[in-house]
C-alpha cells in the first residue's frame, strides 16, 4: 500500500447516497477507515448495511457522493476495487454446478494465484471441510458454503476485505475460530470492514463502529470509548436507534 493510501485512508466515503426509486437506502453517508482497523458496520436489518458494501465494492453505482477504497474510485474502477479486495456477500453463492475444488480452482484462474489449490489445502483444514472438496457447491449446507465463500475472499491474502454478516452460517466453534482468523488478520497490519447485526460479535472483536438505521449514520466511534465510559455495545446502539426510530 502507497503512502498516499495510508494517509487517505483504506475507505474513504463521502456523502454517499444510493436511491432505489422513492426509497433512500444510503443517506448522504461519509466514513474515513484506516489501515488495520477491524470496523464494523452495525444496524438492524434493512438498515442499508449490504446496500453500503455493495457501494464501496463497486457492485452498486452510487446515486450521489464518492468513495475510494484502497486509493481507487468506487465509480472510475469498480473492477479493479474488487481485483485488490476480499469479498463475502451476505447470500453465500458459489456457483452450483461447481465442486468446492472447481470454485476455488477458478478464483485462482480469475485472480492469477499461482498454485491456488495448495494454498485452498490449508483452509480445507483450517475451517473443517476437507470431506467437501468434491461436492458440488448446490449440494453444500449453508454453513459449508460460507466456508467456501470466506475461503475465496482470503486466499488472496489482500490487504482489505469486507465482509457481510460474517458468522451468521457457523456454529460456535468455527465462530470462534473465524473470530480469532479476522482478530490475528487485522493485527499483521491488514484492514476488515463487516456489517452485523450482532452486537456481541462487534463489541469482541472491533476496533471501531459506525451505526446506521434507515439508510441514515446515527454514530461513529470506538469499542474502546465505549469501555472508557463503561458502556456496553447493545445497550449504546438500541439508545441510538430508539432515538432515530421516535425522533
Amino acid at each position: 500500500m502507497s503512502l498516499m493510501e495510508m494517509k487517505q485512508g483504506v475507505i474513504e466515503a463521502q456523502g454517499l447516497v444510493k436511491q432505489f426509486g422513492d426509497v433512500i437506502a444510503v443517506n448522504n453517508i461519509s466514513l474515513s477507515i484506516r489501515q488495520g482497523e477491524l470496523f464494523g458496520l452495525l444496524g438492524p436489518n434493512g438498515s442499508g448495511k449490504t446496500t453500503m458494501i455493495k457501494l464501496l465494492t463497486g457492485q452498486l453505482r452510487p446515486t450521489a457522493g464518492s468513495a475510494t477504497v484502497l486509493g481507487l474510485d468506487v465509480k472510475k474502477d469498480p473492477v479493479g476495487v474488487r481485483e485488490r479486495v476480499g469479498i463475502i456477500p451476505e447470500q453465500e453463492t458459489p456457483p452450483s454446478f461447481l465442486t468446492a475444488t472447481e470454485y476455488l480452482d477458478f478464483v485462482g484462474e480469475v485472480r492469477h494465484i499461482p498454485d491456488v489449490l495448495k494454498k485452498a489445502d490449508w483452509w480445507f483444514d483450517y475451517l473443517d471441510f476437507n470431506d467437501k472438496r468434491d461436492v458440488l457447491c448446490k449440494d453444500l449446507s449453508r454453513g459449508t458454503r460460507q466456508k467456501l465463500m470466506f475461503t475465496q475472499a482470503f486466499i488472496h491474502k489482500p490487504t482489505l476485505a469486507l465482509i457481510d454478516e460474517p458468522l451468521i452460517n457457523f456454529d460456535p466453534i468455527m465462530q470462534r475460530k473465524v473470530k480469532d482468523y479476522l482478530t490475528e488478520y487485522v493485527r499483521c497490519g491488514n484492514t476488515i470492514f463487516i456489517s452485523t447485526h450482532i452486537l456481541e460479535i462487534a463489541e469482541e472483536i472491533c476496533s471501531g463502529f459506525a451505526i446506521l438505521h434507515k439508510g441514515t449514520l446515527l454514530h461513529t466511534g470506538t469499542v474502546a470509548e465505549l469501555k472508557e465510559r463503561d458502556q456496553h455495545l447493545d445497550d449504546f446502539f438500541l439508545s441510538l436507534v430508539e432515538k432515530g426510530t421516535h425522533g
